[in-house]
């Protein structure tokens, strides 16, 4: 095959046969943070109210999520006395003598049916006004994704955008012969294994609903693409052709996949029913035409193809017709995942010996490459198109990482042992 003279080509773009780390129940990952935004916004997060006998307390959680986005500056909230819990007892001179702009205050209730009222306001320090304020309903065990969404409010309220701390990713793992295919809350928590197996098990992909995924496993000596409900566990293959069956990426409207398949002799882009049903081929070409994305809007396909005689991206309508080569900076660029709001892509590209992730504009064509690392792989954009996630290695040993889309702030999520490799980031949550 042409295209992939090395190993690290092939994993790059068919058979990325991963490695990953065996992760823990709860902080599966550590994420450390280097770099921030241009501005940091400065905001204290008041100690909620009878959080203290919590199995999960509020305040850490939402402090931790705001405090990884890197455009906030935690405040030291500590020393006031009483704390504030309600608007009337915030005292505004106080909190901007300490520098902060917008303070959070919040209380825990617990309920007669043993369901926790979890409510907090974001107050303006500067106005003295009053900016968002939500009460949230939660059981015992969903005490951290009501902090998840709290802190999803305050980040949308502050930034305009919407926040994403409440979303999941995925991720294989790896240790001995045992690969697991992982869901965990954005921030590296609660960890569950959707599958295990002693066979590899790669690219997988979230339904819009984000309760499927995606994936292919080798369970049966070949590569399969299977896709499993989150809520039940049960699974189906729905590609199972001849020869290889990869690279699975969702519509938008989660009716159908694209798949890359060489049924035919060759690796070629169909597109199949979720059911596995009404096979029909999309790219025609004697090249190996890989790695499909779908467009937001459902009506186009980013694809990796070597038909210019070296791995590069390219745009074709689901309807059919030529498709168009958006890339030509460098030999090598692979791996095309569209931004969710459609006016950009992340890909991989090769500079020298180091392969690192970059975004294009498709209106000015412009490529900025984000990383310096040295063996970066599989971007994926989170929901509201601010950070990507991504594998990477250091030292020889294969974690995640993530970095904003303007480069400034850069995470990494590191497990205790072992290689971590191919993550998603999953849609937002309903």
């Amino acid at each position: 095959m042409k295209m992939m003279p090395s190993a690290k080509l092939r994993r790059c773009l068919l058979f990325l046969l991963l490695s990953a780390a065996s992760l823990a129940a709860r902080a599966a990952l550590t994420i450390e943070i280097v770099g921030s935004g241009a501005t940091q916004y400065p905001i204290a997060i008041v100690p909620f109210r009878a959080e203290a006998g919590l199995s999960q307390q509020i305040t850490p959680v939402v402090a931790a999520d705001l405090a990884r986005s890197g455009l906030f500056r935690l405040v030291d909230a500590g020393g006031v006395n009483p704390p504030p819990y309600e608007p009337q007892d915030v005292n505004y001179p106080t909190w901007r003598a300490r520098g902060a702009e917008a303070v959070v205050i919040g209380a825990v209730s617990q309920l007669s049916d043993g369901r926790y009222d979890v409510r907090f306001r974001l107050m303006d320090a500067v106005k003295q006004v009053q900016l968002a304020g939500y009460v949230y309903v939660a059981r015992n065990d969903n005490l951290r994704l009501a902090a998840h969404k709290i802190a999803d409010l305050i980040y949308e309220k502050l930034t305009g955008d919407q926040g994403v701390f409440a979303t999941r990713i995925t991720y294989v793992v790896k240790r001995g012969n045992r690969y697991e295919l992982q869901v965990a809350d954005a921030d590296g928590y609660g960890a569950q294994t959707i599958l295990a197996s002693n066979e590899p098990i790669i690219s997988p992909a979230w339904s819009p609903d984000g309760l499927q995924l995606a994936y292919v496993s080798f369970e049966r000596k070949k590569p399969v693409v299977y896709v499993q409900s989150l809520t039940t566990g049960a699974r189906r293959a729905v590609a199972n052709f001849s020869g290889s069956n990869s690279a699975p990426a969702w519509s938008p409207d989660g009716r159908q996949l694209a798949v890359t398949l060489t049924k035919d002799g060759g690796s070629q882009i169909y597109l199949i029913n979720a059911d596995g049903s009404g096979l029909t081929r999309l790219t025609n070409s004697s090249a190996i035409d890989t790695e499909p994305h779908f467009s937001p809007d459902g009506r186009q396909l980013l694809f990796t193809s070597d038909r210019g005689g070296g791995p590069q991206i390219y745009r074709v309508a689901v309807s059919g017709g030529p498709p168009e080569r958006l890339t030509f900076e460098g030999s090598y660029n692979t791996t095309p995942r569209y931004s969710p709001d459609g006016k950009s892509f992340t890909f991989i590209q090769r500079n020298g010996a180091r392969f690192n992730v970059a975004v294009q504009d498709f209106a000015t064509r412009q490529v900025q490459v984000l990383t310096d690392g040295g063996a970066d792989e599989s971007p994926s954009f989170a929901p509201n198109g601010r950070m990507i996630l991504y594998a990477t290695e250091v030292r020889g040993r294969g974690i995640l990482s993530a970095v904003s889309s303007d480069g400034r702030v850069k995470q990494s999520l590191i497990a205790d042992a072992g290689d971590v490799r191919e993550p998603a980031w999953g849609p937002l949550s309903k």
